[in-house]
């Protein structure tokens, strides 16, 4: 009997230290809309990723922890990875980050935008079966473009941070579904970022859920170093762990 009340003990101990905490594993298939590049911005040729070339559609994963507290307050990290290929003739020469690719080369182009994310959100609510959580979000972006081909090859790379704006709207649709829209959003004179996530969420158990939906991914870069507006689309599914 002591070592059993030892235990519940040690059990109840953990559940109270973990208590708040969340995961979340998302992967699915990623496809492009539109991915036009030019290094650099003023000087460099406007290559289409997709319409001149051909870009595969690429699979991808990401990796959230969150702790909420006072049932309002959220922080989080998200660890979100991108990674997509594309291949085709080049239309004509290509200037790229200095290297001059001629007319009718065979071009293969790797297109990379990881990202890091560190989030503090606010819920208000509930009203009704609504809540709506708003807050910020520090984006530390780890970027590359690479193109080569006949025996030439070039690289991009980009690494900065850039401030979002969060936001996460639910509505309770049954007693085991819950709708979700949530992303991060910013636009800026020298660029704009959209990641949005519109989707149900089903629980499995009192700890596990599943969350599926669309996902879009938009934003661009008009600058003097590079220019780059791309679309992604996702379809995406997630296994949710709270404890």
């Amino acid at each position: 009997m002591p070592r059993l009340t030892f235990a519940c003990c040690l059990v109840l101990a953990a559940a109270r230290a973990f208590a708040g905490w969340d995961g979340e594993v998302e992967g699915g298939a990623v496809f492009a809309g539109y991915n036009d590049v030019s290094v650099p911005g003023d000087g460099g040729t406007r290559v289409s990723l997709t319409d001149e070339l051909s870009t595969d559609v690429g699979w991808f994963y990401r990796l959230r922890f969150g702790y909420t507290f006072n049932d309002r307050h959220t922080l989080s990290a998200l660890v979100a990875p991108l990674s997509v290929d594309a291949g085709g003739t080049a239309p004509a020469d290509v200037l790229f980050d200095g290297v001059t690719f001629p007319a009718g080369t065979n071009l293969a182009a790797t297109y990379r935008f990881d990202s890091y994310r560190l989030t503090y959100r606010y819920t208000f609510g509930p009203w009704g079966r609504f809540r709506l959580g708003l807050g910020a979000t520090a984006k530390l972006r780890d970027a590359a473009i690479a193109l080569e081909g006949g025996g030439l090859a070039a690289e991009k790379t980009n690494v900065g941070v850039v401030p979002l704006v969060n936001f996460r709207l639910t509505y309770a649709l049954a007693e085991r579904v819950t709708l979700v829209w949530e992303g991060d959003a910013l636009a800026a004179p020298q660029g704009r970022a959209e990641d949005v996530f519109l989707g149900a969420v089903v629980p499995l158990t009192a700890t596990a859920a599943v969350k599926g939906g669309y996902r879009v991914l938009e934003g661009g870069v008009d600058v003097a170093e590079v220019y780059n507006v791309a679309l992604f689309h996702y379809a995406a599914a997630a296994l949710v762990l709270s404890f």
